[in-house]
């Protein structure tokens, strides 16, 4: 089978857009290709954060991977650091990517602005580190956002100039991009959802939690009165429908929406209900590992050593070409 690898940063508590634009897909991805699932915590310390919320946000994340159905019977499932080779080959890597090439990635310009009193070496590197966690596995196929592609471009980039200078040794990665609509906040519909500003609808809540949430989220704003007629279209909550509800509901609000014949509130309340009958399963399973976190830390461990295998042949097989002693 084609390899395929992705990865999350563990930076809090997984979002719906998370659910619909990665851990769905990856689901499905595991039943036809060999897949690794990485959470991706050296790329989670290139940005502010807190030591002491660490350990517990990478426990999370992996409840949140197993929770959604990643099986790790079928699916390698491990934390970045316990596998030491990622860094070693960044370093390598490092060695023939021009520093002009990074500098000209959109996200390290984005994340400068966010956080200017942290811009750091590790930041720009993050495209290189990312190139290793990929072509470390030799993977074939990446499911990433559109945010992502300049980077996954760039790791295509690194893997042709290395074999061009050392000999054939990575294939150049695809991107597999999710079908879903991207998806934007409750609050401010120009910016995407985040995980960590607390509006954006998390896995794990409840049914009243994300009503609570949709009941006060930015709509069409043509639509002043119940009265007024609306474009779907141009509304954010419509485009959540797309994701969540048949295709007898999308019609439906679709129509109650132009014609005014229902309320934001009733299109609210239709998808309230589709998404928390959607993520009832992910609840369940994730309150069954919250009881037994031993188990989380024991998959864990042994994805680690699966993928440590693999990462430690890759490497050697590296170092020999570009001529260390090993």
């Amino acid at each position: 089978m084609k390899r395929v690898f992705s990865g999350m940063r563990p930076s809090g508590q997984l979002h719906i857009g998370n659910y619909l634009g990665a851990l769905k897909n990856w689901v499905e991805l595991q039943k036809k290709y060999d897949c690794f699932f990485c959470i991706v915590d050296y790329h989670a310390i290139t940005t502010p954060f807190k030591p002491a919320e660490m350990k517990r946000n990478i426990l999370e994340l992996a409840k949140s991977y197993l929770a959604s159905g990643i099986d790790p019977k079928k699916s390698v499932i491990f934390i970045q650091s316990d596998v030491s080779e990622h860094a070693e080959l960044t370093w390598i890597l490092n060695t023939i990517t021009p520093i002009g090439e990074l500098k000209r990635m959109t996200q390290f310009k984005e994340k400068s602005k966010q956080y200017p009193g942290y811009i750091n070496i590790a930041l720009l590197d993050y495209p290189v580190l990312m190139a290793a966690d990929i072509l470390l596995y030799k993977a074939e196929i990446v499911p990433v956002g559109e945010d992502q592609l300049q980077h996954l471009e760039l790791t295509r980039t690194i893997a042709r100039r290395f074999n061009k200078i050392f000999g054939q040794t990575f294939p150049e990665p695809k991107a597999i991009l999710t079908k879903a609509p991207r998806v934007m906040s409750l609050t401010d519909p120009t910016k995407k959802m985040s995980k960590t500003d607390g509006e954006g609808i998390a896995l794990i809540d409840s049914k009243e939690t994300i009503w609570k949430k949709l009941s006060t989220a930015v709509t069409d704003p043509a639509r002043i009165k119940r009265t007024d007629p609306g474009e779907p279209k141009k509304c954010n909550i419509y485009t959540l429908h797309q994701s969540f509800s048949s295709k007898e509901e999308l019609d439906y609000v679709a129509d109650g929406c132009r014609k005014a014949k229902i309320g934001c509130l009733e299109c609210k309340k239709i998808l309230a209900e589709n998404i928390a009958k959607e993520l009832a399963p992910f609840r369940k399973k994730y309150t069954e590992l919250s009881k037994n976190e031993d188990l989380v830390y024991k998959i864990l461990v042994d994805g680690a050593k699966r993928a440590k295998k693999i990462a430690s042949q890759t490497l050697i097989e590296v170092k020999r070409k570009i001529g260390l002693l090993i």
